[in-house]
């Protein structure tokens, strides 16, 4: 069994409240849980506006299928025009 984690900085412009930031990122979480079958949370910064911290996780037997299911969400959260991918974190177990 194999285990690949995955932190992402999520960093947004023009956000006035936190209840728009909270859209924001629900809506992520959930398009990504949709479409990549994985786990995924929101960690820190939940009290900033501008930004936010949300971790992912993919339980595999191939090193390789983690990979690219992690190269995929990255492509994927790059194209959402709501905000700025900012530092991203990979480590497989």
């Amino acid at each position: 069994m194999i285990v690949g984690v995955m932190t992402a900085q999520l960093s947004m412009q023009g956000i006035t409240s936190l209840k728009g930031k909270r859209s924001i990122v629900k809506s992520v979480i959930g398009r990504l849980k949709s479409r990549f079958n994985i786990s995924i949370s929101e960690v820190d910064h939940q009290d900033s506006k501008a930004s936010a911290i949300i971790a992912i996780a993919i339980v595999s037997n191939e090193t390789r299928f983690i990979d690219q299911q992690f190269d995929a969400i990255i492509t994927f959260m790059r194209n959402d025009g709501r905000f700025y991918l900012g530092q991203v974190e990979r480590e497989t177990f």
